[in-house]
């Protein structure tokens, strides 16, 4: 299911980053985000792993155990805290009950697949885990699981190593058995390892020994504390005294030494007994109904005949093992699984789905002879219609009739929260995509409008003209413009125009100056405006130079010889706002807008004109430039100009900002 890729994609990003995740999925090739009631393909989560310990640079193993440790915290932050710390009072009743968890999770997790867990006590206070799964490699998750429940739950720190590792035979259908050896050291406080430690049993490494240790000396302290010179719990007393004794000499709880008190004999006739429990079922070792409660003799017919076998009525579907007396002796603590077998059941039940029973085996010595203590496996109402069956039909006692209202109730909850989850998604998904829209339309707006200018626009500000004390101004245009126009298609103007353009808008990106405008063949850029900067003249040098060199890759689409341009640059005081409301532009106003454009007019074809304004900020820059003289300027009179040769200290590359 998709919790697990999310607990892996949650721990990813926890401990390494938003962007380790990100290149962890893209080479993994799966998506972003998962949804919890998905079923995922067991390929996605293998190779999130397998990613991840190569991008990481850490084993296989390792990373599966650290996933297993956060596993246990995920699991705990999604709610599931209460549920697993009453699993067991001790670390090997929790393993115990891990199968009958997984069971109940099925019914609402109808496709689960999880793994199994056996367990056995050893004689020196270790225990043997037996890990079964359809899974192969990911039994190093066992160890990281289980050790983190082990110390957060019972403050005992474990180790566990695999003394075998094999394929799968004590049951049908599992892939992977793995026995591992987890051995106890418990974890005391600060007061408990002093006060232990002068003891000898504190020596010993055994839980059992310490445990006793501290029983001792609960008992010794009861008894010795007297009450009116007499003890706590006095020879002679009557029945209520000696419960009320036990209780506070076990600290008000019951002794762990308490032994129950059994009848005679059973006081209930076996017809109460087969009403009362009307799932169960007492059978031999060799597999023949001995007694069977009436709601299954209604079922399943055949059972009314004592003495048949029982698999030839019913397949054990869990635990996988095979239908003997010995297997199901093995694996005695976990839940088992009956389903009936079709071809066995009344013309009637052909049709419907199978009957499945979930319950325990108990054995029972004396008689010779396995119980099976069962219930309806049923999830919904629905399930329980199409069995034709019905509520009475369970024994009220029976949680299942609770269980499967419940469910209900609960299926329609999580139909709802994967609706709202696939929603979410969705919203996600359309609120990257509108990010996307939103930075390609800042990218245009910005591409027409300084950005602090557009900022405020955006923000519904009026944008103030500002002054700028000095900056520098370049024009530029084609020769002979009007007649290639003339002579020419207008699609192979745009081309021709396009060209030159794109390589001069890179160029303004190159020296970090502004263009204002293009109208037709005329090219405007400033630099100083609109952030102030000392460079400015040098950087239109730049620019200047570059269109120069990059023009000579344009063709004359008449000629086929490389187009001809005029530069013009002149360095003065504007005035800089924004014009207009429809496609607002960023506007120049002043006189040095006029100069610039004459320096341009009265060029010189593949020159770069300069006014004496703009040669006195390059004088001493690094430029090498020629005086042109006195020349007559439309509307200025006479004015000194100059005309810029190149940079004496920048190569062709440096200008044109190639590699």
């Amino acid at each position: 299911y998709g919790f697990i890729n999310t607990c892996l994609k949650s721990l990813v990003v926890e401990k390494y980053g938003e962007e380790t995740w990100e290149k962890l999925r893209l080479q993994a090739g799966v998506e972003d985000s998962f949804l919890t009631y998905e079923v995922y393909k067991d390929e996605i989560t293998m190779q999130l792993i397998d990613k991840a310990s190569k991008i990481l640079g850490v084993p296989a193993d390792m990373v599966l155990r650290q996933f297993g440790e956060y596993f246990f915290e995920f699991c705990k932050r999604s709610g599931y805290d209460h549920m697993l710390r009453t699993l067991g009072g001790n670390l090997h009743e929790f393993i115990e009950n891990l199968d009958a968890l997984h069971s109940y999770l099925s019914l609402s997790y109808q496709e689960m697949n999880a793994p199994s867990f056996r367990v056995e006590r050893n004689g020196d206070g270790s225990m043997h885990l037996h890990y079964y799964s359809d899974r192969r490699g990911l039994g190093h998750i066992v160890p990281g699981i289980i050790g983190a429940a082990a110390l957060d739950f019972f403050n005992i720190d474990i180790s566990m190593e695999i003394v075998n590792q094999a394929e799968e035979e004590e049951r049908t259908g599992k892939k992977e058995h793995i026995v591992f050896l987890v051995t106890q050291n418990p974890v005391f406080s600060y007061k408990e390892r002093k006060k232990l430690s002068s003891s000898p049993q504190y020596l010993a490494s055994s839980e059992k020994q310490i445990e006793n240790q501290l029983n001792k000396e609960v008992l010794e302290k009861a008894y010795t504390v007297r009450g009116r010179g007499s003890p706590v719990c006095p020879v002679k007393k009557s029945h209520w005294k000696k419960i009320r004794g036990m209780i506070a000499l076990g600290r008000g709880k019951l002794l762990r030494g308490f032994d129950p008190v059994y009848p005679k004999s059973l006081w209930i006739d076996p017809k109460t007994f087969c009403n009362g429990l009307p799932f169960h079922m007492v059978f031999d070792k060799e597999l023949r109904v001995k007694q069977a409660g009436v709601s299954i003799q209604k079922i399943v017919p055949g059972l009314q005949t004592m003495g048949i076998c029982l698999d030839h009525y019913f397949n054990i579907t869990h635990p996988e093992v095979p239908f003997t007396i010995s297997s199901i002796q093995k694996f005695i603590n976990s839940q088992f699984v009956f389903q009936t077998r079709r071809e066995v059941m009344p013309e009637s039940w052909k049709q419907r789905p199978m009957l499945e029973l979930r319950g325990q085996m108990i054995w029972m010595e004396p008689v010779q002879c396995m119980l099976y203590l069962c219930s309806p496996l049923l999830r919904t109402l629905h399930e329980l219609e199409e069995r034709q069956m019905h509520i009475a039909d369970i024994a009220p006692h029976d949680v299942t009739r609770d269980l499967i209202l419940l469910n209900q109730q609960r299926l329609a909850e999580m139909e709802l929260s994967n609706q709202l989850e696939r929603k979410k998604e969705e919203l996600r998904i359309l609120s990257k995509h509108l990010e996307e829209e939103k930075e390609k339309t800042e990218a245009l707006l910005y591409a027409m409008l300084p950005q602090h200018v557009a900022n405020q626009l955006k923000e519904g500000k009026r944008v103030e003209a500002g002054e700028f004390k000095e900056c520098t101004i370049l024009f530029s245009d084609v020769v002979t413009f009007t007649s290639i126009c003339a002579q020419c298609e207008p699609i192979q103007i745009v081309l021709m125009l396009n060209s030159m353009y794109l390589l001069f808008d890179r160029l303004t990106t190159v020296h970090d100056v502004y263009k204002v405008e293009t109208i037709g063949d005329a090219y405007m850029v400033v630099g100083g405006v609109p952030v102030p900067v000392p460079s400015h003249a040098e950087r239109v040098a730049n620019f200047a130079l570059g269109m120069i060199i990059a023009t000579k890759g344009v063709k004359n689409p008449v000629s086929g010889n490389p187009i001809q341009i005029r530069v013009g640059i002149h360095t003065g005081p504007v005035l800089a706002g924004v014009v207009g409301e429809k496609m607002p532009r960023y506007c120049l106003f002043g006189d040095t807008v006029n100069i610039a454009s004459r320096m341009e007019s009265h060029g010189v074809p593949s020159k770069i004109h300069l006014s004496s304004s703009t040669y006195q900020c390059l004088r001493y820059k690094n430029f090498e430039m020629a005086e042109r003289g006195e020349i007559e300027v439309k509307g200025k009179g006479k004015m000194h100009t100059y005309f810029l040769v190149r940079n004496k200290t920048a190569t062709e590359n440096e200008i044109m900002g190639r590699p």
